[in-house]
């Protein structure tokens, strides 16, 4: 299996996050991809390659304009303001308030385009962004050639970007430009599987009211999770879009049988779709001693979890996504594919 991962990645490398009232050390941070890293080379993934340049024409028909120029704007208007540290949006279009269009301000702009306060800007992002995109339309032109399954080792993460709104971690959603990748060249349906821990809304958002891309996703209930507003079993597509979300919420505490039940269900449900090409938006923060999960996986767990997603046959592309334990970050990740290549 071919992996694609790009150095530029750090340039992304924010010094702190808003965790439970403090300022800490981010979870997602570069480290997460060494790890992963020295996990795939000791179990012989030597097929490892930088990613073509991104394809900013595909970036540009996914996303809202208005937000791409955000983010290539948005350090430069930071400092420009006299700011001296990360950009960290404060203020929200909330219920009751305008949400049409965004502020000048900067600060306005940034609230505007975000979900939430963990996530910052710094001055590599949307460099770091762009090529974690490129990951993942490498890893899909690669599948497109040919290939069974390829490995886009993405970071930042991207599944909970929309196309208009960046958060939990994400900017540009990866698997989202995979998928539509696919369609670009000739399949007439995707499936997206997403088995973060966290729910996935900037890929449902995207694909909420169309009929092509399926999107199923495992994770934990919002009522008790990030990202607490989407998520839920009854959202279930809109318009031409009904049916084609499938959210598979279960509450804190959930092990691996529960787990595995649900993915048995989503891929079912990817079955009978009759789907041409499969996209994983592969988090391994289920895993049970992840910092921020409540799930009970073991590292066993997700060899298991690659054996029941090979089982659909399809051509898959694996894009990287959350797991913040970092001395068992690779371990799960690689073992995710190495059971899906039954190794």
């Amino acid at each position: 299996m071919r992996v694609y991962y790009s150095e530029h990645h750090r340039a992304h490398f924010p010094q702190g996050e808003i965790s439970e009232g403090l300022m800490v050390t981010p979870f997602e941070r570069p480290s997460r991809m060494e790890f992963i890293l020295a996990r795939l080379q000791e179990r012989a993934f030597d097929d490892i390659m930088p990613p073509d340049p991104v394809d900013m024409a595909a970036v540009t028909a996914l996303c809202d304009p208005g937000y791409l120029s955000f983010l290539q704007t948005a350090w430069d208007e930071w400092k420009a303001a006299g700011n001296a540290g990360e950009l960290i949006a404060t203020s929200y279009p909330v219920r009751g308030m305008q949400q049409s269009r965004p502020p000048l301000s900067i600060d306005g702009k940034a609230g505007y385009y975000c979900m939430a306060a963990e996530t910052s800007i710094t001055q590599g992002t949307w460099h770091a962004a762009q090529w974690s995109a490129a990951c993942a339309q490498s890893a899909a032109a690669h599948v497109i050639g040919g290939a069974d399954a390829a490995f886009a080792l993405c970071r930042p993460p991207g599944h909970h970007a929309a196309a208009d709104l960046y958060g939990g971690y994400c900017f540009l959603n990866n698997a989202a430009l995979a998928a539509e990748q696919f369609r670009s060249h000739g399949a007439a349906k995707v499936a997206i599987l997403d088995v973060d821990f966290h729910h996935g809304n900037g890929t449902q958002d995207i694909f909420y009211d169309r009929d092509d891309v399926l999107f199923a996703s495992l994770h934990a209930a919002p009522e008790y999770e990030f990202p607490y507003f989407l998520g839920y079993a009854d959202e279930t597509g809109q318009g031409a879009g009904e049916g084609g979300n499938a959210n598979y919420p279960m509450p804190p505490g959930t092990t691996y049988d529960v787990w595995q039940n649900a993915l048995d269900t989503a891929i079912a449900r990817i079955g009978a779709f009759e789907a041409e090409a499969l996209i994983i938006s592969l988090g391994v923060d289920a895993y049970k001693g992840d910092p921020i999960s409540s799930f009970k996986l073991d590292s066993a767990d997700f060899i298991d979890v690659g054996r029941r997603i090979a089982r659909l046959g399809l051509p898959t592309v694996f894009c990287m996504e959350g797991g913040y334990a970092i001395d068992h970050v690779g371990i799960n990740t690689v073992n995710v594919l190495e059971g899906f290549l039954n190794r």
